[in-house]
């Protein structure tokens, strides 16, 4: 039994451009016009997953995926299939950053400079009284190991550090190495595997051919 999970970041908007802390707003113009020119490239799939976030949202919507059609051996051979709308997993949650919600990271740093040097050098510390990055990694590596004992393959639109997080468990590095990932707007990053052992290929565009490694 193998499983694939293909994972989106979201396209472009201002909080983006900003570097600022996800804000609750929406993709901008020219992020919408790439997903849409790229929607129906991605892989067909039977489960769409989200980041509960206004922007993977509308990004998700853009590349098709806010309604898609069950496909494969779950479609009746007989009868059209549903639509089958989007699920939003507690587990891939954006980080949750507290008080630093809405604000630039040249901001919190002017503000708070010791916290947010505490911040990018421990994993385990949650200044901002939020969350802290090992936490996230924690719960998603919950919901990758919840995926990799279902079949098929998972297309999820999900926040930036949810990538970093996942990648972070695939790979089996510390979680200190969060911070040494990019993960560019519209770009994708797949993982195949089974048995917990998962295979790797990161940020390849939506559109393009995807690997199809063989977890083992």
């Amino acid at each position: 039994m193998t499983s694939r999970v293909t994972f989106v970041s979201p396209a472009m908007n201002a909080s983006l451009r900003q570097a600022r802390f996800d804000d609750g707003g929406s993709i901008d113009a020219g992020g919408e016009a790439r997903a849409r020119a790229v929607a129906g490239a991605l892989p067909t799939g039977v489960r769409v997953v989200t980041s509960p976030t206004v922007r993977c949202r509308e990004t998700a919507a853009a590349l098709g995926l806010d309604a898609v059609r069950v496909t494969g051996p779950a479609a009746s051979a007989t009868e059209p299939a549903e639509p089958v709308q989007p699920v939003e997993p507690a587990e891939l949650a954006g980080l949750d950053v507290g008080r630093w919600r809405g604000l630039t990271l040249a901001e919190v740093g002017a503000a708070e400079p010791e916290a947010v040097a505490r911040w990018l050098a421990d994993p385990g510390s949650a200044p901002h009284g939020g969350e802290s990055v090992e936490d996230l990694c924690a719960r998603v590596a919950r919901w990758l190991e919840s995926s990799s004992r279902a079949d098929g393959r998972t297309l999820a639109v999900v926040e930036p550090e949810i990538v970093r997080a996942a990648v972070v468990h695939v790979l089996g590095t510390p979680a200190a190495a969060f911070w040494r990932l990019d993960v560019p707007p519209l770009t994708a990053t797949s993982i195949s595997g089974r048995g917990g052992r998962w295979n790797l290929r990161l940020g390849h565009p939506p559109d393009s051919p995807e690997a199809s490694p063989e977890g083992s």
